[in-house]
């Protein structure tokens, strides 16, 4: 089969190498849609958790081709999408429900092999069925997932005035989990001009390409869905006194922002960040399959795997239209 591997920052290659074979307790699947992260490309860039080399990829879904004798609820045939972050359900974090802080945590796509493959293995506790969805938005089961938990630990207060900075496809589907909360007024920040727009398919009440526009001390919760350091350091200027401020977007490893807790103190804020996610992946489904939430129009590009490297640099180059590219390892 082929792959993608990176062997070390700023480096990979398509490959070709055996298919791998099921555990006992694993499934084996072909993948069938696969979407460029940012957490890829921060793997990509060396900015990132893992070892190298790696086969990248953990937003994907596919058909499940073979299962190891252990599994009970998959056979081959069925249409399964997959949450990467694998616990070991038995560390002092897991005992205690915290599963994203797994003191012997794997994610498929950072220690293990992912989905930027034809063919990925599973265990079967990490794979969910998506029954008639589309692969392309099962594929979106494991971003959904991790919005839903940010959205939980922020709890924005119902007819809340939201600042959400960043509109690409996480900052969308964190608009429209914010609309089903019962936000009354959501204003979205995005330099891009071609995804601000798009913003208003999903929900933004008013738009603003400009930092400096928004309303200062004024929003119930503002939430970073960038990761760009210069916007989270800015996040403080625009939350109300007694407000939330949520670092959702992934920033770089190793990098730091100034910061005056003062302001933190002055105005009385939570500050929230949010890990991966915890038991959401049946939630996001849910959501998915009812069409509540919407992820097919943020689909802008479907590439083969060979042309993995050029869909990193296409969501880099912010060219106009690029929201979420998914690789087709399969065709």
């Amino acid at each position: 089969m082929k792959a993608i591997k990176i062997h070390q920052p700023n480096h990979l290659e398509t490959i070709e190498i055996p298919i791998p074979q099921p555990a006992e307790n694993e499934l084996l699947i072909q993948v069938m849609a696969s979407g460029i992260c940012g957490t890829d490309i921060h793997i990509f860039r060396g900015e990132y958790l893992g070892p190298y080399p790696v086969t990248p990829g953990h937003e994907f879904s596919g058909v499940v081709t073979a299962v190891g004798q252990a599994v009970t609820r998959f056979k081959p045939g069925d249409r399964v999408a997959v949450e990467p972050n694998i616990a070991c359900d038995n560390c002092y974090n897991c005992l205690n429900n915290r599963q994203n802080f797994c003191l012997n945590w794997q994610a498929v796509g950072v220690t293990r092999p992912g989905g930027m493959a034809q063919y990925v293995t599973a265990p079967e506790k990490a794979c969910f069925n998506i029954g008639d969805l589309p692969f392309e938005e099962g594929a979106f089961m494991e971003p959904l997932s991790c919005v839903l938990h940010g959205m939980q630990r922020l709890g924005p207060e119902l007819a809340g005035k939201i600042a959400l900075l960043g509109a690409g496809p996480i900052g969308c589907l964190i608009l429209q989990v914010a609309r089903l909360q019962g936000a009354a007024e959501i204003t979205v920040a995005e330099k891009n001009r071609s995804r601000l727009e798009a913003s208003l398919a999903f929900g933004a009440d008013r738009l603003c390409s400009n930092l400096d526009d928004l309303q200062k001390d004024h929003y119930d919760a503002v939430i970073d869905a960038t990761g760009a350091l210069p916007v989270i350091a800015r996040t403080l200027d625009f939350v109300r006194p007694g407000g939330k401020v949520l670092w959702f977007g992934v920033p770089p490893s190793g990098k730091t922002i100034p910061l005056e807790p003062f302001t933190v103190f002055r105005k009385g804020l939570t500050v929230l960040s949010s890990f991966t996610s915890v038991r959401n992946s049946t939630q996001a489904l849910d959501l998915l399959q009812s069409g509540r939430i919407s992820a097919a129009k943020l689909v802008s590009h479907q590439l083969p795997l060979e042309e993995f490297q050029q869909g990193i640099e296409s969501i880099e180059s912010g060219e106009a239209g690029v929201m979420k590219v998914l690789i087709k390892p399969n065709g």
